[in-house]
């Protein structure tokens, strides 16, 4: 494993590290040697040149390594000098996640997602190596040109590929999207986790539904998406969904691929945003964290849902940083109200329920609503679908609720009691 480097301040931290090795491990190979490179002058044909490759195949051939992973992203003709260098296959670190998610995706849906991708990658990548299967020239003399060449064939055998499986995955979203609209008119609160990998989402998710999703202190232990339904106090059932962990670099196009489970989370009525706050590069890893959801509303055009923050992970940190944190949460010092939880241990996480119950209700519209005694079944959609604020009983047996209801839920109230009137509280 080698991460080069050309600057000062891209000097790889002790994070890096540590992720990089993290990754090669979930992939379930066995690290021989992992190091920084400071690479001065970059080579177009290999990117490492002179002592610093020469260093590399020796290190590789004694230690009998059968890959090398070079953290940084390669050119095509870069990736195949380098195996011709160093006798060896060697990926880059997008062909790393991709063979993880390879081996992480379970459902349909989850491979078509990583086979997509990994032709996307592959299309960008063929070169001119297969020369001696090109067609013959046609016609005769210097005007007749060459015929199709094996790079034009193989390119256009991935794009017909690439078409079957964006029509296969065209499906997946038509088919989430009616399962959205299921929950939408069952009237559940849909609330998402997202997050950097490995921050503990699957932990979290285990924990708030009693689920068992495959939960690992490992990068992207979780690929496919998970729902479940689970209890909110005072308002009843609600939809938690797990999504994959988001990673520094991830490049476009994987994030274009997975548009169909990511948009879960645009279509959340509040995001859950799991930090891993025992980790020293936390900021960092929030930054990257946004940037995606970012890149993911500006593609949509839908705004984000509110965000929240669950600043996981305490149990691993000393009893005064954990104490200052909290107190951090409670004076809601950041831009972003947080809790301070341990998925593993419990701590936190009734503070977490209070917090997304709040956040729902501040997004509600409060109304004020007369109902007859024969509006029973009004009364309990209310109680059941709204947050009811107050209710008042008056004099000539009707009652006088003060609710709120987010937009989509008025509607469906007005859809179903069209004599009934809501009126807007001023």
């Amino acid at each position: 494993m080698v991460i080069p480097w050309t600057q000062p301040s891209e000097r790889p931290d002790r994070d890096r590290l540590s992720e990089t090795a993290g990754l090669v491990e979930a992939l379930g190979c066995n690290l021989a040697f992992l190091r920084s490179e400071n690479v001065r002058n970059p080579s177009a044909s290999h990117l490492l040149s002179g002592g610093i490759l020469a260093r590399l195949a020796e290190d590789i051939a004694s230690a009998g390594c059968t890959m090398c992973v070079v953290d940084a992203a390669l050119t095509p003709v870069q990736q195949r000098n380098l195996e011709r260098a160093l006798n060896c296959k060697v990926i880059d670190r997008t062909g790393l996640i991709l063979e993880i998610f390879g081996l992480r995706a379970r459902t349909k849906e989850g491979k078509l997602q990583v086979e997509l991708a990994r032709l996307s990658y592959e299309r960008s990548r063929l070169v001119r190596t297969w020369t001696h299967l090109e067609r013959q020239r046609g016609g005769g003399g210097f005007l007749g040109g060459p015929g199709e060449t094996q790079l034009e064939s193989d390119r256009r055998m991935l794009d017909r590929q690439l078409e079957s499986l964006k029509a296969e995955l065209e499906e997946v979203r038509r088919t989430r999207g009616l399962q959205r609209s299921g929950r939408r008119d069952a009237g559940f609160p849909v609330i998402a986790l997202v997050g950097y990998t490995n921050a503990g989402k699957s932990t979290l998710f285990n924990r708030l539904t009693g689920a068992n999703v495959f939960a690992r202190d490992m990068p992207f232990a979780t690929l496919d998406p998970t729902i479940r339904r689970f209890d909110l106090p005072g308002m009843g059932d609600a939809a938690l969904v797990d999504t994959v962990g988001f990673i520094s670099d991830l490049p476009t196009h994987l994030i274009d691929s997975f548009r169909a489970t990511l948009e879960e989370t645009l279509e959340a009525d509040l995001l859950v945003h799991v930090r891993d706050r025992s980790n020293e590069a936390d900021e960092e890893r929030k930054r990257d964290v946004l940037q995606v959801l970012t890149h993911l509303q500006k593609e949509s055009g839908a705004p984000l849902p509110p965000i929240i923050e669950a600043w996981n992970k305490v149990d691993l940190l000393p009893a005064d940083i954990q104490d200052t944190l909290r107190m951090s949460a409670r004076a809601d010092l950041g831009e972003t109200p947080a809790v301070v939880t341990s998925a593993l241990t419990g701590e936190g996480l009734d503070e977490l329920l209070e917090l997304i119950v709040q956040s729902i209700r501040e997004e509600l519209q409060a109304y004020v609503v007369r109902l007859a005694p024969s509006d029973g079944a009004a009364r309990a959609w209310l109680h059941e679908h709204g947050s009811v604020l107050e209710e008042t009983f008056l004099a000539d047996g009707d009652v006088q609720l003060r609710v709120g209801l987010s937009d989509k839920y008025r509607g469906r109230f007005q859809h179903s009691f069209e004599a009934i009137e809501l009126r807007p509280q001023t």
